[in-house]
């Protein structure tokens, strides 16, 4: 008999790393809310015309798609088969499939609802996302994202406050960060001024690679792609900007002067940074003008966090768009979001051991069994104890002592109350401080204050 087995790419949790992920899941939904964010959920599966062409060429090749229910075959023809088009027969065969990300399933939303919706709109996700992927270290076929974007304004104020948000959300899981921002119109302006406006893609991405290859890397990959070396060398001052952000920003001011899109991105990261800096930010912020992001649809403000004492790649992403909605026909729906790597950052706090002991166990206090009479009578107290909120389990079987303790032991549980029938008679109970190993005896009121008084 075969041993059962999960698709390649995926994960199975277990208690303990649910109570860790979740941790960081609330963590964020917790800063989201405070913040005004309203959470939303859409749909696993969306209409293949809905994810189809949004995410480019690969993109599309990384979509899992869904069998029609039924005859799925009912569509096809022979001639299909013959012709080997592909694609042609995936679009009969399937009209649904896996979410790939959360931001084109909110844009759908949005344009959908948008008689519904109050705008400016404040939404956050936490959902599992699906990419046709090929599975290796750190990359994963089924995986979160943790999303939040305010559509409907242009104002930077609202790129300020995710700043803040990120800021209050490593502040709370313990991680030292660093946050890159950069202007996709700096890019463009610095495109614009070493005289290659029509290739900022090309430029752009070569620029982006800056932390992992280095600057003369980056010289190298843009000779390769035919970039000049008098382009190269009018794109050296833009890489070499030195000094505090303010001075970094003053610099490119002048050396952008010529081009009206890039003055306007330095005024527009001028003005986040004057917001800021009354602020008293944990995360340190740098202004970074080799950064792009991958992503084509940004148009603005553009951010990426790296943490500091952890070498991992970016654990958090995110920036100004202008025309998501376009996608679905909305037109002039200017928005803003980011999104937190939650795998990545419970990689993180798992170098650090900065998880909380509290994450590692679900049950803060083990019931002794000692029989059925005595089960009886500690019913009513547990079930104080836990309209009290405290988490608490009884063991289900009178077993020997010793596998009752082991078992607390095993799962970190922190305390054990011992009650046999003489105790209850008297109306007292031995916890036991497990981590400790020391114990006291309480009564009911005692017990009860014991535990509420460490909730607060």
């Amino acid at each position: 008999m075969n041993k059962p087995s999960i698709p390649k790419g995926t994960r199975d949790f277990s208690s303990l790393e649910m109570q860790r992920r979740n941790y960081i899941f609330n963590t964020i939904g917790d800063v989201y809310r405070l913040y005004g964010y309203k959470q939303i959920e859409t749909p696993a599966l969306e209409l293949l015309s809905t994810l189809m062409g949004k995410y480019g060429e690969e993109g599309d090749r990384l979509l899992f798609k869904v069998l029609n229910s039924g005859d799925f075959l009912s569509d096809v023809t022979q001639q299909d088969f013959d012709e080997k088009n592909l694609p042609h027969i995936a679009n009969k065969l399937s009209e649904k499939g896996l979410r790939y990300d959360l931001t084109v399933p909110f844009a759908r939303f949005v344009v959908q609802h948008r008689n519904e919706i109050t705008f400016p709109f404040k939404r956050f996700q936490i959902q599992p996302v699906w990419r046709a992927d090929r599975p290796q270290k750190g990359r994963y076929r089924e995986f979160y994202q943790c999303d939040a974007d305010v559509v409907g304004t242009d104002s930077l104020l609202c790129e300020i406050e995710l700043i803040l948000i990120i800021n209050e959300v490593f502040s709370r899981l313990g991680i030292a960060t660093r946050l890159h921002l950069n202007n996709r119109k700096i890019l463009a302006g610095i495109a614009e001024v070493v005289g290659v406006p029509d290739q900022l893609t090309e430029l752009t991405i070569a620029m982006d690679k800056c932390d992992k290859i280095g600057l003369d890397g980056v010289m190298e990959e843009l000779r390769a792609k035919g970039f000049s070396d008098d382009t190269i060398q009018r794109l050296q001052p833009f890489l070499h900007l030195e000094g505090e952000n303010g001075e970094r920003l003053e610099a490119l001011a002048t050396l952008l002067a010529s081009s009206e899109i890039g003055c306007k991105g330095v005024e527009e990261l001028s003005f986040i940074f004057e917001g800021l800096a009354s602020q008293h930010l944990t995360t340190e912020i740098l202004f970074d003008p080799s950064l792009a992001r991958g992503l084509g649809y940004y148009t603005g403000a553009i951010l990426e966090v790296k943490a500091k004492d952890v070498a991992i790649g970016s654990i958090t992403g995110g920036g100004r768009y202008d025309n998501l909605t376009s996608i679905f026909g909305l037109d002039g729906m200017s928005g803003v979001g980011i999104s937190f790597g939650a795998d990545r950052i419970y990689d993180v706090l798992l170098q650090l051991d900065a998880f909380p002991t509290t994450t590692n166990t679900s049950t803060q206090v083990l019931i002794i069994n000692f029989g059925k009479e005595e089960v009886q009578q500690m019913l009513p107290i547990v079930q104080k104890l836990r309209a009290d909120g405290i988490s608490v389990e009884i063991y289900p079987d009178a077993a020997k002592l010793k596998k009752q303790m082991s078992y607390a032991d095993s799962l970190a549980i922190p305390y054990v109350i011992l009650a046999g029938s003489e105790e209850l008679k008297q109306g007292i109970f031995t916890l036991k401080d497990m981590a400790e190993g020391s114990q006291e005896t309480l009564s009911q009121e005692q017990l009860t204050h014991f535990f509420t008084s460490k909730e607060h």
